[in-house]
């Protein structure tokens, strides 16, 4: 940035005559001091107060034709470059500035100012004094509150005149003085506002009408179509529901004639999941299409073509259909097992129902029907396996019978009761001989006789214990044939008693191959319907209204994402 050239100033006063009158000279200082007053801070009021001065200087200065003739000559012009009264008044006005004490904030917002508005300064404080110049105030801000003014404010500005300063607009001199085309810097501001106001609402309308447009075919018009369905083409389709639960017999067949009647529970879960299952299985729908035509009737022409199956479809097709028209639900806290089976007549679901019901029977009878095939077969293999034992153990102690000829425990109980006796008697002679000759002088033959008891006594004891000995040591001492043949005995009890166990078992068994454990019993039974149970036009026509903002709103979100990540 270039300034240009300053030139000194100098100021030219006239020196005052000798001889000149008084009211001469009390005229041309006043003239003089008018034409070198104090310059204005701004540059309408500098031109202002330098024209009343000159009206003021001709006013009071005579006319060359009355002035009386000077005496004395005149001096001589002073020789130097003199500057205009523009550039004058411009070097004091930014004198003035510089007095103001401005910032540096604002000198620069004031540079920012003059440059917007297409203004060439040369300095910081001439930008302050050129926009002062075209009557902008460069320090003062508006907020969005003062952009919007009542009416009758707009036509008479007499709110804004008492908030901010209105400087005076220059008048361009020359040519002919006709009125400004010019606008008010406020009322070509407040136009430019009205214009971006009108822009900003034309624009809101455009995207309100634009989002209208594609709300209205991206979702009004589908739920307006879901609609018309649910309500006019839309077969009504009824549903018949029922209930059921399995229960098994706790009794059992061999504690007598009531063991079929003690109390029932509840069957476990796994019956009645495999139940379920089986209903809701392809084996249940080509049995219950073989019966009673199930893929026949949803063929029929009357149906709607959304809910109509085609005619040649394929058994995984009719499967589809199958499993969206008959619902089975399993509830494991009550045992329940609750069934719907839709139709388009009451009367074909209550049928389909059923059928339903004797195949689910059936099916509960068939998942016991291995187990007491197996319980049996079990329990015969098992009794003919003990009556073998039990005749092998029979015929060991028969066997044994007849190899030893006689009891061995009958002959060693002999054997004891013998040598008790003797040892009795044998204490009794020892007693007499003892006594005997206790005495001083005894009977000789007495004491011989005493003694030969006490000794054969003694032999025979002695012999006694010899056969008792060898009837309890080696192989086949009575000891061990006694023992054969205990053993003997007890394996032929064990066996009356296993033989007499699998009777029991074979017994229940058979019982419980002859009875049904499981039962299922029907807690609701299938009743027609008398009104159209589907479809839910009102709620159906909702969730299509929410399944189609939901997507809508998606892709809007998606899209909007992506644009923001293009263009960062």
């Amino acid at each position: 940035m270039t300034t240009k050239p300053k030139a000194r100033k100098f100021r030219i006063k006239r020196a005052a005559p000798a001889a000149t009158p008084q009211g001469t000279d009390t005229a041309k200082p006043k003239a003089a001091s008018a034409t070198s007053s104090d310059v204005p801070p701004v540059a309408g009021e500098a031109q202002e107060n330098a024209s009343q001065a000159a009206q003021r200087t001709q006013a009071t200065t005579p006319s060359p034709a009355s002035a009386p003739p000077r005496s004395t000559p005149s001096p001589a012009p002073r020789s130097g470059e003199v500057a205009s009264a523009d550039e004058v008044s411009g070097e004091q006005d930014i004198d003035a500035i510089r007095r103001e004490g401005l910032t540096g904030r604002q000198l620069r917002m004031a540079r920012r100012v003059a440059q917007k508005h297409g203004l060439a300064p040369t300095s910081d404080f001439d930008a302050v004094r050129l926009l002062r110049d075209q009557g902008i105030d460069p320090f003062q801000r508006s907020n969005m509150l003062e952009l919007v003014v009542p009416q009758d404010q707009k036509s008479t500005g007499t709110a804004l005149s008492k908030n901010r300063i209105q400087l005076p607009q220059t008048i361009p001199t020359g040519g002919r003085n006709v009125p400004s085309t010019d606008v008010k810097p406020m009322e070509r501001r407040m136009r430019e506002i009205s214009d971006i106001q009108r822009d900003i609402t034309k624009r809101r309308r455009r995207k309100m009408a634009l989002l209208a447009v594609r709300l209205a075919f991206f979702v009004g018009l589908p739920t307006v179509m879901g609609g018309y369905y649910f309500y006019k083409i839309a077969t009504p389709m009824y549903a018949t529901d029922s209930q059921f639960l399995i229960i098994q017999n706790e009794g059992t067949g061999g504690l007598g004639p009531l063991g079929g009647l003690l109390p029932t529970q509840f069957a476990n879960s796994a019956d009645s999941i495999a139940t379920q299952s089986y209903l809701q299985s392809k084996d249940a729908m080509l049995r219950l299409d073989r019966d009673v035509g199930f893929m026949k009737h949803f063929s029929n022409p009357e149906i709607d073509p959304i809910q109509r199956m085609n005619p040649d479809a394929s058994n995984e097709e009719a499967y589809k259909f199958y499993k969206d028209n008959v619902k089975i639900g399993y509830d494991p806290t009550e045992g329940m097992i609750r069934m719907e089976v839709i139709a388009a007549d009451p009367e074909v679901a209550t049928d389909f129902s059923q059928h339903l019901l004797d195949y689910a029977e059936e099916r509960v009878n068939a998942l016991s029907q291995q187990k007491r095939e197996d319980g049996m077969r079990d329990a015969r293999e098992a009794y003919e396996q003990t009556v073998a034992k039990r005749r092998e153990a029979q015929e060991a102690l028969i066997k044994l019978q007849v190899e030893n000829g006689v009891d061995p425990q009958a002959v060693i109980a002999s054997i004891r009761g013998q040598i008790t006796n003797y040892e009795t008697l044998l204490l009794e002679k020892e007693l007499e001989l003892a006594a005997l000759l206790d005495n001083p002088r005894p009977n000789r033959a007495k004491v011989d006789g005493a003694q030969g008891d006490v000794r054969r006594l003694s032999a025979q004891l002695d012999k006694l214990n010899d056969r008792m000995n060898s009837a309890t040591e080696g192989t086949n001492s009575l000891a061990q044939q006694a023992v054969s043949l205990q053993l003997a005995q007890a394996d032929l009890a064990a066996a009356d008693a296993a033989l007499q166990a699998s009777l029991t078992q074979m017994e229940q068994a058979r019982t419980e191959a002859s009875r049904q454990v499981r039962y299922l019993t029907v807690a609701v039974r299938p009743v027609a319907s008398q009104s159209a149970t589907y479809p839910r036009k009102f709620e159906n026509t909702i969730l299509t209204f929410l399944i189609f903002a939901g997507i809508y709103l998606m892709l809007s979100l998606t899209s909007s994402i992506l644009k923001e990540q293009v263009t960062k």
